[in-house]
């Protein structure tokens, strides 16, 4: 087990007045959210009071009260909306049936009847592209007890890998479905559905400076006994037609959970205090963790060093250009390109971090079901072990 070294501190230091747990960046993303899909939902999605969002929102309006002329447009811009969510039905439906287009015919015909009521029959079977007649002779043949079971374990693996967004496999969809692991994959394989693969590996750590450095207390052991005991740290990369994203990342060994994040167009020592500080809001100030990260200039700098000392953080470094002693962080770095950048098209900055909230605070957080923590999501694994 990691053994912990802390310094002795004459005094311990206050801890910011502010009371926030969420930054700005944060709010931004949960209003968006809130305004796409609802506050009821967003709040669910995001494990927060629907109060809050409400609160949020009164705020954001009472800063950016809008002119008359960007009302108007704004309001030309949702009946233009309207309309075309009322004359897009066609292409709405496949995204439900998700990759059924691809399917045979079986499987589109579980997939019709699985929405009949929600869409017109016929309309579904032009889109899926099979004849009515075919999909009532099918509707009215009682298939066998194998198909049927087939068809029905068909539908609920496809359900959940377009739900997951194409990030789960055979494995996590099995645990997630409560079915044989060889059952699931025979269904993706049929249905010819293939979760996301990974791509090359870019560094971005630049170690040749003369900055300060500091020893490597985790020596490659990423197991802890509680919460805040050592947290992990790096810098990835995400690229947009607006140029680069940068995106820090702290995470709790314990449970594996982003307990801090900060996105910025450029990779600076602030990138990183600025999720080493989510971390310390969020976690309520803890003393005496272990901060571990690779020896990145924004790493040594001196804003990183001073952040650590003022709240008796104690640092660790991985050794020069040796991967494996950060990898519990390579892990999630990897995890995350698969499961949500590689084959996106992100036109704008700000489509990244959108698409990097979602991730984090909806998906990874609170539902990805971690192989390390016996297939339960980071929140499940903290909600059942600590007290």
């Amino acid at each position: 087990m990691i053994k912990k070294t802390t310094k002795k501190s004459a005094q311990k230091p206050a801890p910011p007045t502010t009371r926030k747990r969420y930054g700005e960046e944060f709010k931004v993303q949960a209003l968006e959210r809130a305004r796409r899909d609802g506050v009821a939902q967003a709040a669910q999605d995001l494990g927060l009071q629907a109060q809050q969002l409400y609160t949020w929102r009164a705020r954001a309006q009472e800063r950016d009260s809008l002119s008359e002329e960007q009302r108007t447009a704004q309001a030309d811009l949702a009946k233009l909306k309207r309309e075309v969510a009322r004359l897009s039905e066609e292409k709405r439906l496949p995204k439900k049936s998700g990759g059924a287009l691809r399917q045979g015919f079986q499987v589109k015909c579980a997939v019709i009847a699985e929405h009949v009521g929600e869409h017109p029959v016929s309309l579904m079977c032009r889109v899926l592209a099979i004849s009515r007649t075919g999909f009532h002779a099918w509707h009215r043949r009682k298939p066998s007890a194998r198909a049927q079971r087939q068809s029905e374990l068909d539908v609920q693996v496809q359900d959940a890998f377009v739900t997951a967004r194409r990030r789960e496999g055979a494995q996590r969809l099995s645990r997630r479905l409560r079915r044989g692991r060889r059952q699931v994959a025979e269904s993706l394989h049929r249905q010819g559905l293939r979760a996301k693969a990974a791509r090359r590996y870019k560094a971005t750590t630049n170690s040749r400076h003369n900055l300060p450095l500091a020893e490597n207390l985790l020596n490659q052991n990423f197991r802890t006994e509680r919460p805040n005991q050592a947290w992990v740290s790096d810098i990835t990369y995400i690229q947009t037609d607006e140029g680069w994203m940068y995106l820090a990342v702290v995470l709790d060994l314990y449970s594996r959970k982003v307990v801090g994040w900060a996105m910025d167009s450029r990779m600076t020592a602030t990138l990183v205090c600025d999720a080493l500080l989510m971390a310390l809001f969020r976690r309520k100030f803890p003393r005496g963790v272990i901060v571990h990260s690779d020896r990145g200039s924004q790493y040594c700098s001196k804003e990183h060093r001073s952040l650590l000392e003022t709240y008796g953080l104690v640092p660790s470094m991985s050794a020069k250009g040796n991967c494996y002693d950060n990898a519990a962080m390579e892990s999630w770095n990897h995890s995350l390109k698969v499961e949500a950048i590689h084959g996106e098209r992100f036109a704008t900055r700000e489509q990244a971090k959108a698409e990097v909230f979602d991730y984090i605070e909806v998906y990874y957080n609170r539902s990805r079901l971690h192989s390390t923590l016996g297939y339960v999501s980071p929140d499940q694994f903290e909600l059942e072990n600590i007290a």
